[in-house]
């Protein structure tokens, strides 16, 4: 089943053509990597896909309704002097959510010590978490997330890919942007890789790596990237 799909979007700002008609479907219960280096048109496919943005033509469709779409994106929206807590159960009230989840949500992030710090005193990572526990309180069918782990040390990743992951075994689909090709290896079903707003390559990250690799063994899809356009991703 189509979760979230693109048929042939195009986007400029001015003289600049940003998206070159851009094609691809995501399935339900799965992670979607769409992997690129900035400037390549992944935020702008999240907020055509999530209305913020209009395309100037082509298609974009997502299956869920607003209320259950998850999003975190690149402004956080945090209210600075509230706590970590607080926050939170402003969403309690919209979306119905016992006490007990919110809790369970700073706890699956590891903010649990810091349930009653006003944000404005949290670092950037710690923010970051936060924005996630928000996204993901109301167990979306269908998760944005634009660069989940930025500023995130190693351990924290590893805990929210965790997180990630057990969204998609209870069903939801997650629709991730990044330009860390070993978090995409190791945590997306399938992916595909934008540059200079053109879809170059799709498939699964093992299927990928293996298509470019004479030895037929798994590479990183670093590598690939270099190989398909003579750069990295930064």
């Amino acid at each position: 089943m189509i979760s979230v799909s693109m048929k042939n979007a195009r986007k400029s700002f001015g003289n600049n053509e940003v998206l070159k008609g851009v094609t691809f479907d995501t399935y339900k219960g799965e992670i979607f990597g769409l992997l690129g280096p900035s400037g390549s048109g992944k935020t702008t496919i999240i907020n055509i896909l999530t209305k913020q943005l209009a395309a100037d033509s082509g298609e974009s469709y997502v299956s869920a309704k607003s209320h259950e779409i998850g999003l975190l994106l690149e402004h956080d929206g945090l209210f600075d002097r509230l706590s970590c807590l607080d926050n939170l159960v402003v969403f309690e009230d919209i979306y119905g959510i016992p006490r007990t989840k919110t809790l369970e949500a700073l706890q699956q992030v590891g903010l649990s010590e810091a349930k009653k710090t006003a944000v404005k005193k949290l670092s950037k990572g710690m923010r970051q978490r936060l924005v996630l526990a928000r996204a993901v309180l109301h167990k979306p069918d269908v998760l944005f997330l634009d660069e989940p782990t930025a500023a995130l040390d190693p351990t924290t990743a590893r805990g929210i890919h965790r997180l990630i992951r057990n969204l998609r075994d209870d069903g939801s689909t997650i629709f991730l942007t990044t330009h860390n090709m070993e978090e995409a290896t190791h945590l997306c079903d399938r992916v595909v890789m934008l540059h200079k707003g053109i879809i170059i390559e799709e498939g699964s990250p093992k299927d990928i790596c293996e298509k470019y690799n004479a030895m037929k063994t798994v590479m990183d899809l670093e590598s690939v990237f270099v190989e398909l356009t003579g750069g990295g991703l930064e």
